[in-house]
C-alpha cells in the first residue's frame, strides 16, 4: 500500500516516471492485503494523529482523488469509531491519551461505565472504569479496494508495475545507481524508495543502515453470531482482544502468544488463541456472543519497528537519493495516503503536505525513540 500510494502521487501530482518492483503481484503475503483495514485517531504521538486525520480526509473523497476513466472507487468507509476500554490500572493513562488527542483535534469522548451501557446496552462493563470512543473520524474500510485504486490510478498516470524481486542495490559514493532483480536485470533510477514492508531491512542493510524492522505474525478470525450489536465500534478490551463488524460477520484478534519470531509461517494459525483467550473474553464482555462460530481465519505480518513502534519515513542516512517508508507496526494501511503524498512531494523537491520529520530514520541513529504506546 505504501509503495502504491507513493508511486501514485509521484506520477499523478509530480509527473515523474515511476517504476514499482513487485515480487508478488497477487499480493498473497502482502501486509496490506492481509490487514484488517481500520483507521483511528487514538494514537499517543501527534504525528500519528495528524497522519490519520489527513488519510481520513483522503478516504472520504477517494472517488474524486482516484477516479480513472469515470470509474470511482468505493471503499465502504464505516465511521463507527474505536472504543478502548480501560480497567482501574489503566484508566488514568487512557484519560491522558484522550487529552492529547483532543488537543490535536481528534473527536474522542471519555465514557464512564454508565454511559458505556447507555450507548451499547449489549456491553458488559464489569471490571471497566473508563472507555475512550472516537465519536467521528475512526472506523474501517475496504483496504484491498484502496490498494487496487492507488495502483490503477498510478498506472493511468504512467507508472509501471514490474513483476520482479529487488535483490541487490548497486551503489557508489553515497548514491544508489540501480536495483538488480532475481534474474539479474538491472533497473536504473535517479531516486529510489524502499517500501518493502517487513522485508525492507535487508535492502537497507546493503546501504549501511541497520533497520530494526521485522515481520511479526498477527492472526485474524472471522466470526458469525446470531447476535446483533447495534452501533458496534471497533472494540479493544483491556486484555488486548479486539473485535469489529465486517458485513454480517465480525473480525477479531488478540496479542499473539510468543511474539519474538521473525517471519513465522502465515499458514500456522494459532486456533488455540481463539479457544483459550478470544472466545472467553468476548463471551464475558458481550454476553450475546456465547453463541459464536469461527467461519475462517487468516494471518498477516506487522512490519514491526522494534525500536519505537513508529514508521520510518524519509531520506536514508548516508545515501542521498534513497528514501525509506516502512516499519509502521500495524498502522501503515491507514496512514498510506498521507505518507505517500508527503513523501512523494519530498522526493520530487516540492513542499510536503505535512511534516514527517518526527519519523525520520536519523532518530534510530541518535537512539531517540518516538514511542507509540497505542499499538494493537
Amino acid at each position: 500500500m505504501i509503495g502504491a500510494a507513493t508511486a501514485c502521487f509521484l506520477a499523478r501530482d509530480h509527473g515523474l516516471a515511476v517504476q514499482v518492483l513487485e515480487r508478488d503481484p497477487l499480493y498473497r503475503r502482502a501486509s496490506s492485503a492481509l490487514s484488517a483495514s481500520s483507521i483511528r485517531q487514538q494514537f499517543t504521538t501527534p504525528v500519528n494523529i495528524a497522519l490519520s486525520q489527513a488519510s481520513l480526509e483522503f478516504l472520504r473523497r477517494v472517488g474524486d482523488e482516484l477516479e480513472v476513466a469515470g470509474e470511482r472507487p468505493a471503499l465502504g468507509l464505516v465511521e463507527a469509531g474505536y472504543l478502548y476500554l480501560a480497567d482501574a490500572a489503566h484508566a488514568a493513562q487512557l484519560s491522558a491519551n484522550q487529552a492529547l488527542q483532543r488537543a490535536h483535534g481528534a473527536n474522542i469522548e471519555l465514557l464512564d461505565p454508565l454511559a458505556l451501557r447507555a450507548r451499547w446496552p449489549w456491553l458488559d462493563t464489569r471490571g471497566i472504569d473508563l472507555g475512550a470512543w472516537g465519536a467521528s473520524g475512526e472506523g474501517w474500510f475496504d483496504g484491498p479496494a484502496l490498494h487496487a485504486a492507488f495502483r490503477r490510478k498510478a498506472i493511468d498516470c504512467g507508472a509501471r508495475f514490474v513483476h520482479a524481486e529487488a535483490c541487490t542495490i548497486e551503489s557508489r559514493a553515497g548514491r544508489a545507481l540501480a536495483v538488480i532483480d532475481e534474474l539479474g536485470t538491472r533497473h536504473v533510477g535517479e531516486r529510489f524508495v524502499l517500501a518493502a514492508g517487513a522485508w525492507t531491512r535487508p535492502l537497507a542493510a546493503q546501504l549501511g543502515f541497520v533497520l530494526p524492522v521485522q515481520a511479526r505474525k498477527r492472526d485474524v478470525f472471522v466470526l458469525s453470531s446470531p447476535a446483533t450489536l447495534p452501533g458496534c465500534p471497533l472494540l479493544i478490551d483491556p486484555s488486548g482482544v479486539w473485535l469489529r463488524p465486517e458485513g454480517r460477520c465480525f473480525l477479531a484478534g488478540a496479542p499473539p502468544r510468543g511474539d519474538d519470531a521473525d517471519e513465522p509461517p502465515l499458514d500456522a494459525i494459532d486456533h488455540a488463541l481463539f479457544d483459550d483467550v478470544i472466545w472467553p473474553t468476548l463471551a464475558a464482555r458481550i454476553p450475546a456472543f456465547e453463541a459464536l462460530r469461527v467461519q475462517g481465519a487468516w494471518a498477516g505480518y506487522y512490519e514491526m519497528n522494534l525500536f519505537d513502534h513508529n514508521g520510518v519515513v524519509g531520506a536514508l542516512p548516508g545515501c542521498d537519493n534513497v528514501f525509506i517508508a516502512c516499519g509502521f507496526s500495524g498502522h501503515g494501511m491507514q496512514h498510506a495516503p498521507a505518507v505517500g503524498r508527503a513523501l512523494a512531494a519530498r522526493i520530487a523537491g516540492g513542499t510536503p503536505s505535512m511534516d514527517l520529520a518526527a519519523l525520520a530514520p536519523e532518530r534510530i541513529l541518535r537512539n531517540a525513540p518516538l514511542t507509540e504506546r497505542n499499538v494493537i
